[in-house]
């Protein structure tokens, strides 16, 4: 097949390494402009766009990527279909129609489930044991296209937004080369998302992510994984300044105490919660790398009862 591929961040990239494998003649890769780096100062490539470079691709960069220009310039390319994985722009009616056959979204969770921009990090926050990841075909609804298929996927107990991002990023690879084969073919048999089951997937900001001590322990566990890498779970110290948080593990068997109370108890930093207190991970206080918590604890020197968050 002549496709168009658009995608932006690394879980994108094999998706589209898997394209290139299966054959298929990749015309144009469509990719967010270089973005600044976490210092602001330097423009950075997208990974896909790396990827792309390396290969040989024709990599597009536009603002807006359903500009009439850029529609123009993709329905001369007289291409069959168009693969998109996480590409961060949305797609006007105008742009779809442009291709021969349809623009085929991998989305990494079991629609109608999680439809938007954060289904990995509201599913893991929600609790969910299993997720997954769906093609279907763009429309102008916001992840409301037919469904050509789908996986599943268990939500370990360990999984942060990163490690389980990652891993449906490589098994929905071959789902996306399986669909378009199908597309291709005419042997796919696109499904209407039912009704029932319908929930949203709002993008994470930075109120999501602060911790608060006061819900029960597995609630606090499974918002910070959610968040991680990003944005970040974020706490506050004693001093009032903001300390990024990695995972922490709940600690059932230990004693509870105030919600946001530091104390140190068998070489693990405990804090409390709503119910049984948690083992801090790493933490990064403003200004420094992550470090173990335990070694933040020492060098801290707070002593048993400071507390973290707001009092």
């Amino acid at each position: 097949m002549r496709l168009i591929f658009a995608g932006t961040p690394e879980i994108a990239v094999p998706t589209l390494a898997a394209l290139e494998d299966a054959g298929h003649d990749i015309v144009a890769v469509l990719t967010q402009p270089d973005a600044p780096g976490r210092r602001g100062r330097t423009l950075h490539p997208s990974p896909v766009k790396v990827h792309a470079l390396e290969r040989g691709l024709d990599v597009w960069t536009p603002e807006k990527a359903s500009a009439p220009e850029v529609v123009e310039r993709v329905r001369a390319l007289d291409v069959d279909a168009a693969a998109v994985v996480a590409y961060g722009q949305i797609l006007r009616p105008r742009l779809l129609e442009a291709v021969r056959l349809a623009w085929v979204n991998l989305h990494f969770s079991v629609l109608p489930a999680w439809r938007g921009a954060a289904p990995v990090q509201r599913a893991i926050m929600a609790g969910d044991d299993v997720t997954g990841a769906t093609t279907f075909m763009l429309e102008r609804g916001l992840d409301t296209g037919p469904v050509i298929g789908t996986l599943t996927e268990r939500i370990r107990a360990t999984d942060t937004a990163g490690t389980l991002l990652d891993r449906l990023g490589v098994l929905g690879a071959p789902l996306m080369v399986d669909s378009l084969a199908a597309l291709d073919a005419g042997t796919a048999r696109p499904l209407a998302q039912p009704d029932d089951g319908v929930s949203y997937a709002d993008k994470l900001t930075r109120e999501d992510a602060y911790v608060r001590w006061d819900l029960a322990a597995h609630v606090v566990d499974r918002r910070i994984r959610g968040c991680t890498p990003a944005p970040g779970a974020w706490t506050t110290l004693p001093d009032g300044s903001v300390a990024k948080l990695g995972p922490v593990s709940p600690r059932p068997q230990r004693a509870r105490t105030v919600p946001g109370q530091l104390r140190e108890e068998a070489g693990e930093v405990l804090v409390g919660t709503g119910t049984e207190p948690v083992a801090l991970g790493w933490i990064a206080p403003a200004g420094k790398k992550p470090m173990p918590a335990a070694d933040w604890w020492r060098g801290a020197r707070l002593g048993e009862g400071a507390q973290l968050g707001e009092a």
